[in-house]
C-alpha cells in the first residue's frame, strides 16, 4: 500500500512540473483560531496545494514523500488564512532555534509569497520558523528581499509527532490588491529543511531564468471581498535616563506617533508625529584617513521600512536627513566655539507609496528638519552668540516608477532640498531603466541624472550609465559604462564620492545550477575595470580580477580571489586640491574566506587579505575570525576579531596656503605611514520564547596612524622627502559601545523595549601604543556615558476598535 502511495505522489510530481500550478481558496464563515491545531471543520474540504519541488541545491527535484508538504487556504471578509503541514519522518531532526523577528537563526521554514496584482513584480513574503519566530519582507528581482518592511499578522507554530504545522492569518490590510469583484493573485509556497540546507517552492523556480517573483503560481476563487479601511495608529511613550562625567543625571519623557492610512487599495501614507529614534542601533565609526565621509546604514525604521521605490537609481541616501548640519560657523579673532550639535532635528516626515493595477509605482516623501545654531563664545569679552548652521529644511523625493511586461520597469526620480534664506539649496533629477527579454535571458539597464546647485556659484552635474547582461543559463556576462561630469553633486540628499570621469567595465561567469558529487554551489567570475580621468585623460583605475566561490555538499562555504592593477594609476581624490593627483603604484590583491556550516552548534567564519605593492616595504595584510557557539535553541553568543596592518602607506595629512587668492595650495603635505586597526565585536543573544528576547552587543574599536617620514606631493604626482614640516599629525582613535536591550512583543504589532546604552570615545595625536590602557582608559565612569531607556508601541487596528464597538452597540 505503501508503495502505490508513493508512485502515486511521484506520478503527480511529475505531471506537475512545469506547468504553471493553480489552487482554489475557499470562503469561510468559521471564526478560524491562529492555534497551530488545524481543528475548524472549514480546514478539511479546502483545497490542497502539494508537489513541492527543490529551489535548491538541486533545482527540479520533487521533494520525497517523507517530507511531503500539504498547504490548504480559506478567505473571510478580513484575512486569508494559512494553513501548512510539513510531513517529516524524523521530527526529533527539525531545527527550531528562537530568535529575533526576521532573523530566524538555525530553524526550518515555511513561506507564503503573495502578489496581489499577479503582475510578477513584486511579492510581499510571510515566513514561519519551526520555533514560531515570524519574518516578513518585500521581495522584487532587482532589490531582493526587502525585510525592513513589517507588516501585522498572527501565526502559530507547532511541532508534531510526523512533521510540523503553521497556521496563518493575514488581513487584508497587509497586502495590496485591486478592488475587482474576482481577484487572481499570484502566490508560492515555501520550505526549508534546515539540517540539510533544502529549499523547496510549490510552484516550480527555474533558476536557469533571472527571476524570481515572474515563477508564482495563482491563488484563485476570492471573490466579492472588499478591502477595509487601512488606518493603523502607533503611538508610543519613551523614558530616557542619562548620565555622565562632568554632567547631572536626568530624565526626558518623550511620546509621538506614527500614523499609517490606506488612501485607497493600492496606496497608504506613513507619517511620522514627534519622532524617537533614541533606540536606534548605535553607528560602527571608525578612523577615516581618506578624502570622502564614511558611510552609515540607516537604522531609523521609518527609513527602511517599505523605501523599495525611493531606492531607485541610488539617488536616496536618507541619513542625510537629520545628519550633520550642512556648514560651519564663522569665526572672529578670539572665538570659540562651545557648542555645536552634531546632527539637526527632525520635526516631522511623512511618505505615500503604491502601485497602481497598470503597473505604476508612485512614491513620495517628504521631511522638514528644525533651524539649528551653534554657540559661540568671545574669550576677550566673555560674551556669547548664536549662528545658524542649518536652517529650517525641506526634503523632498519623487518617485514614478511604471512597470511593463511583468519584467521591466523605466523611473523617474527627483530629489529637492530646500533651505530657507540664503542657504544651499539643491535639485536631482534622474531616469533609470531595467529592460529584460520576454524569456528573461538579457537586460538592458542604466540611468541618467542631473544635478542643480544653488549656492553662491550655481553648479550643474551630469551623470549616466548604460549596460547589457545575459541574466540566465550557466554562463553569464555583463559588460557597460559610466560618465561622471566634474560638478555632478546629489550630495544634499544622495551619496557620490567619485566624479570627472569615464569608465569601461566587464564580467563573465560560470556557475552550476544543481550540485555535483562535491559541491552545492560553485560559481568562479572573471572582471574587468578600467577608468580615465574625463579632463586629462589620465588612467585612474584599471584592475583584472579572478575569483571563486563555493559550497560543499556539508554546507561549508569557501571563496578566494586574486585582482591585478598591472599599470600605475592617477588618484585625483587623496590630495583634497583641484586638478592634483598623487600616483599609486602597481599591486596585487589577494583574499581568501571560509564560512563553516552554521548548522553545527560550533562554527566559525574565517577571512584573510594580503595587497603587495610595487614599492619598497609598501604592504597591506589582515585577517577576521569570527567563532560562533550556539548552546541551545535560545541562547547563542558570536564573537569577531579584525586586525589590519598598512606598511608604508602614503595618504594626505595636511596642505600649506601661502597666497589667501590662490585656487590651490603651495604645498600638499602626505605622510609615509604605519595603519593598524583593531576591532572586537561581542554578540549574544537569550530567547524567553519567540517573542520576548534579550540581547547584547558590544564593539570595541582602535585604529591609529603612525606617520614615519613627511612628504610633499610634486605636480607629476610623485612624493618627495619633506623635512621642514613638523607638525604633529599622528593620529589615534578609539571607541567603545555596548547595548544590552529587552523587546517584547506583546500583542500584534504592539512592541516593549528597554534598552541599556554605555559608549565612549577619544581621538589623539600622541599614539599610546598600550592595548590595554587604550581600552581600560575608557571604560570608566569619567569617560563613559551611560543611557537607560524605555519604550512602549501599541498597534491599533481602526477596523479592529470599530468592531470592537459595534459588538458592544
Amino acid at each position: 500500500m505503501k508503495k502505490i502511495i508513493f508512485f502515486s505522489f511521484l506520478l503527480s510530481a511529475l505531471c506537475s512540473y512545469g506547468q504553471k500550478k493553480a489552487i482554489q481558496a475557499k470562503v469561510t464563515s468559521q471564526n478560524i483560531s491562529i492555534d497551530g491545531k488545524l481543528d475548524e471543520p472549514a480546514w478539511e474540504n479546502a483545497s490542497i496545494a502539494s508537489d513541492f519541488i527543490m529551489l535548491e541545491p538541486d533545482n527540479g527535484k520533487s521533494i520525497p514523500f517523507e517530507k511531503r508538504t500539504e498547504v490548504k487556504v480559506l478567505y473571510d471578509n478580513d484575512a486569508v488564512y494559512i494553513a501548512a503541514m510539513m510531513y517529516d519522518d524524523e521530527p526529533s531532526k527539525i531545527l527550531k532555534e528562537i530568535s529575533q523577528r526576521d532573523n530566524f537563526g538555525t530553524a526550518d521554514l515555511f513561506g507564503v509569497f503573495i502578489n496581489g496584482f499577479n503582475d510578477g513584480q513584486q511579492d510581499f513574503m510571510f515566513y514561519v520558523s519551526a520555533a514560531d519566530v515570524q519574518g516578513d519582507c518585500i521581495m522584487t528581482d532587482a532589490n531582493g528581499e526587502d525585510y525592513s518592511w513589517d507588516a501585522v499578522w498572527i501565526s502559530k507554530a507547532s511541532i508534531k509527532e510526523n512533521g510540523w504545522v503553521v497556521e496563518i492569518k493575514i488581513p487584508y490590510s497587509a497586502l495590496r490588491f485591486s478592488a475587482e469583484n474576482k481577484q487572481t493573485w499570484g502566490i508560492n509556497f515555501f520550505r526549508e529543511i534546515k539540517r540539510e540546507r533544502f529549499k523547496y517552492t510549490w510552484n516550480f523556480i527555474d533558476r536557469k531564468i533571472g527571476t524570481f517573483t515572474q515563477q508564482a503560481g495563482t491563488l484563485e476563487g476570492i471573490e466579492n471581498i472588499k478591502p477595509p479601511t487601512r488606518l493603523f495608529l502607533m503611538p508610543y511613550a519613551s523614558y530616557y535616563l542619562n548620565a555622565g562625567d562632568g554632567q547631572k543625571t536626568y530624565g526626558t519623557l518623550k511620546g509621538g506617533m506614527d500614523i499609517k492610512y490606506g488612501i485607497n487599495d493600492a496606496f497608504t501614507i506613513d507619517a511620522i508625529l514627534i519622532p524617537d529614534f533614541g533606540q536606534t542601533k548605535y553607528d560602527d565609526q571608525i578612523l577615516n584617513l581618506g578624502p570622502f565621509e564614511q558611510q552609515f546604514n540607516e537604522n531609523r525604521a521609518f527609513f527602511t521600512e517599505g523605501t523599495d521605490l525611493f531606492s531607485k537609481g541610488e539617488m536616496f541616501y536618507s541619513r542625510r536627513i537629520g545628519g550633520a548640519p550642512s556648514t560651519d560657523p564663522s569665526l572672529n579673532e578670539n572665538e570659540e566655539i562651545i557648542e555645536l550639535p552634531a546632527a539637526v532635528n527632525l520635526v516631522n516626515a511623512l511618505k505615500v507609496s503604491g502601485r497602481t493595477k497598470n503597473g505604476l509605482g508612485i512614491g513620495v516623501l517628504n521631511a522638514v528638519t528644525e533651524k539649528t545654531f551653534a554657540t559661540i563664545k568671545d574669550n576677550t569679552t566673555g560674551e556669547t552668540r548664536r549662528e545658524i548652521v542649518e536652517p529650517l529644511t525641506n526634503y523632498n523625493v519623487l518617485v514614478l516608477d511604471q512597470r511593463f511586461r511583468k519584467n521591466s520597469s523605466v523611473t523617474f526620480i527627483n530629489t529637492n532640498v530646500s533651505r530657507n534664506g540664503h542657504f544651499r539649496d539643491a535639485n536631482v533629477t534622474g531616469l533609470a531603466w531595467d529592460l529584460n527579454t520576454k524569456a528573461n535571458t538579457y537586460s538592458l539597464f542604466g540611468n541618467a541624472k542631473y544635478s542643480f546647485i544653488n549656492d553662491i556659484e550655481d553648479k550643474k552635474g551630469f551623470y549616466s550609465t548604460v549596460g547589457l547582461s545575459k541574466t540566465s543559463g550557466k554562463y553569464r556576462y555583463s559588460f557597460g559604462s559610466d560618465f561622471v561630469s566634474k560638478d555632478f553633486d546629489p550630495n544634499d540628499l544622495g551619496i557620490n564620492f567619485y566624479t570627472n570621469y569615464y569608465n569601461f567595465y566587464g564580467n563573465a561567469n560560470y556557475r552550476i545550477l544543481n550540485p555535483t558529487k562535491k559541491f552545492n554551489t560553485f560559481r568562479i567570475n572573471y572582471n574587468m575595470y578600467t577608468e580615465f580621468n574625463k579632463e586629462s585623460g589620465k588612467l585612474q583605475d584599471n584592475s583584472i580580477n579572478t575569483n571563486l566561490n563555493l559550497t560543499t555538499v556539508k554546507n561549508n562555504y569557501y571563496g578566494t580571489g586574486i585582482t591585478f592593477y598591472p599599470m600605475e594609476i592617477c588618484d585625483y581624490y587623496e590630495p583634497r586640491a583641484e586638478n592634483r593627483y598623487v600616483t599609486i603604484p602597481r599591486k596585487i590583491e589577494t583574499w581568501g574566506s571560509i564560512s563553516t556550516n552554521y548548522n553545527h552548534k560550533f562554527a566559525v567564519d574565517l577571512n584573510g587579505t594580503f595587497n603587495v605593492f610595487d614599492e619598497s616595504e609598501r604592504i597591506t595584510y589582515g585577517f577576521d575570525i569570527g567563532p560562533r557557539y550556539r548552546f541551545s535553541d535560545k541562547l547563542l553568543l558570536t564573537y569577531f576579531f579584525s586586525y589590519l596592518r598598512k606598511n608604508n602607506n602614503k595618504g594626505y595629512i595636511d596642505q600649506i596656503d601661502t597666497d589667501d587668492n590662490q585656487t590651490t595650495p603651495n604645498e600638499i603635505i602626505f605622510a609615509n605611514r604605519n595603519v593598524i586597526t583593531y576591532s572586537n565585536t561581542l554578540g549574544g543573544k537569550y530567547a524567553v520564547n519567540s517573542a520576548m528576547t534579550i540581547n547584547l552587543s558590544v564593539r570595541q574599536y582602535w585604529s591609529y596612524a603612525d606617520n614615519k617620514n613627511i612628504l610633499t606631493l610634486e605636480p607629476n604626482g610623485d612624493l618627495t622627502p619633506y623635512p621642514e614640516y613638523t607638525t604633529n599629525k599622528n593620529s589615534s582613535f578609539y571607541s567603545w559601545n555596548a547595548d544590552l536591550s529587552f523587546s517584547w512583543w506583546f500583542a500584534p504589532g504592539s512592541q516593549l523595549s528597554a534598552l541599556y546604552r554605555n559608549n565612549a570615545s577619544n581621538f589623539e595625536r600622541i599614539i599610546d601604543k598600550d592595548f590595554k590602557h587604550n581600552v581600560s582608559g575608557l571604560l570608566n565612569n569619567d569617560a563613559l556615558k551611560h543611557i537607560f531607556s524605555v519604550s512602549v508601541k501599541y498597534f491599533i487596528d481602526y477596523n479592529a476598535v470599530k468592531n470592537k464597538v459595534g459588538k458592544r452597540a
